[in-house]
């Protein structure tokens, strides 16, 4: 345990606000709470204790170390736990498949057609849920049949004066390249060059699911890729909010990733929206926006609050004429990355979701918007409608073209 974890167990009192905030301790009986298999059993295992399978049912969404007022770093705690957790036991075969979307997307995007009715095929589904385990009805996103980029490598970014460099993250690149490339669109009609290099996963799927060797190895290849840029004085810039915070911190925090490369990406990452809120409290942003007139709820993922950013996405909405942005105070969408997927996890996932789901659906939208890839699909399984990105309806409102 690095020294900032480890000086942060001591300053756990007996406040237990982690426990009122936690949606899943109040979602499941299987949950103690992030105090209880954090902190407090930290001490035990400290002394040798093993991690009980308790610590399994956190989902890691950040919300216990974001709230506690005195600092402890609850969910590094408990993935960490995670992590000795399932390498005493093993890693189940299925928590290996799904923790490796690049490898799925590599495989699943030259056949997207056919693998997408297998994922349509409630048979099939049923087998799945038996044979690996992920639950028959899990939000199990559609491959596109092209990668993101495929489009990037034959994109040509017009020169620019200022350059920025764009990290996808695979939920982009196999699942939503029309999300990539109203991205590049709407930064480039901000006045930048885009670069999009070559990039692999960052290794979040991989750290959440306690695999934390290999979580290492991606996210140093990954940083390898971009902190040249970084060192340039270039911006690196995510649309995946879990997989930006991956970059900000948690490579350093939880993984203990923490050489030059690392350091210099990790110095240089923004999330979309807080980049170019910035650039509009710069007065830098083009506001030759088209109005819309929309009804849209917006959720704020829970890892938004890891960014400590605030919800830069709702100000650059009402920026939008006529866009009615509804600020949602639902706590989480349920997913967790992979974790609603497994079988045994569903229940509780859809049960921590519902109140989000009902306000989505009280709202009467036109859309629903959210930052990152699985809450939206989670927010669309649950509530029946239709999730965007907030950079889709700028794009949109500047009239860059069809999404």
């Amino acid at each position: 345990m690095t020294e900032l974890v480890r000086d942060s167990l001591d300053h756990c009192v007996k406040c237990t606000i982690c426990e009122t905030f936690c949606p899943f301790s109040r979602a499941t009986p299987l949950f103690p709470g992030p105090k209880y298999v954090g902190p407090q059993a930290e001490r035990y295992r400290v002394g040798g204790a093993s991690p009980d399978i308790s610590i399994d049912y956190c989902s890691g969404c950040g919300i216990c170390t974001q709230v506690c007022p005195q600092g402890v770093k609850v969910a590094e705690i408990n993935s960490r736990a995670r992590a000795r957790l399932w390498e005493e036991q093993g890693i189940p075969l299925r928590n290996q498949l799904i923790a490796r979307p690049s490898v799925l997307g590599r495989l699943g995007t030259p056949v997207a057609p056919f693998a997408n009715w297998t994922l349509r095929n409630r048979l099939l589904r049923r087998v799945g849920e038996r044979v690996l385990g992920i639950h028959r009805d899990a939000p199990l996103p559609r491959f596109a049949g092209r990668t993101f980029q495929r489009w990037a490598r034959k994109h040509v970014s017009p020169a620019a004066e200022r350059t920025v460099v764009y990290f996808h993250a695979c939920g982009t690149n196999y699942y939503e390249p029309a999300v990539g490339r109203m991205t590049v669109e709407v930064l480039e009609h901000n006045g930048y060059h885009v670069v999009v290099p070559p990039q692999d996963c960052c290794g979040l799927p991989l750290q959440s699911n306690g695999n934390f060797p290999a979580a290492r190895a991606y996210v140093r290849r990954l940083a390898a890729r971009l902190a040249p840029y970084a060192r340039e004085g270039c911006a690196i810039v995510s649309n995946s909010t879990s997989c930006g915070l991956m970059l900000k911190r948690e490579a350093r925090e939880i993984l203990d990733v923490d050489d030059e490369d690392v350091r210099a990406m990790s110095e240089a990452t923004f999330d979309l929206c807080e980049f170019l809120l910035l650039l509009h409290e710069r007065g830098e942003l083009r506001t030759d926006f088209r109005p819309l007139a929309m009804t849209v709820p917006y959720h704020a993922p829970c890892q938004q609050q890891g960014h400590g950013i605030g919800k830069p996405a709702l100000d650059l909405l009402a920026l939008i004429p006529e866009l009615n942005a509804i600020e949602l105070d639902a706590d989480c969408c349920g997913i967790a990355g992979t974790y609603g997927l497994k079988k045994e996890k569903y229940e509780i996932s859809m049960a921590v979701g519902e109140r989000l789901f009902h306000q989505v659906r009280e709202a009467d939208p036109d859309v629903a918007a959210c930052d990152s890839e699985t809450c939206r699909w989670q927010i669309e399984h649950g509530s029946r409608v239709h999730a965007v990105h907030p950079v889709e309806l700028l794009h949109r409102a500047y009239g860059l073209g069809a999404a």
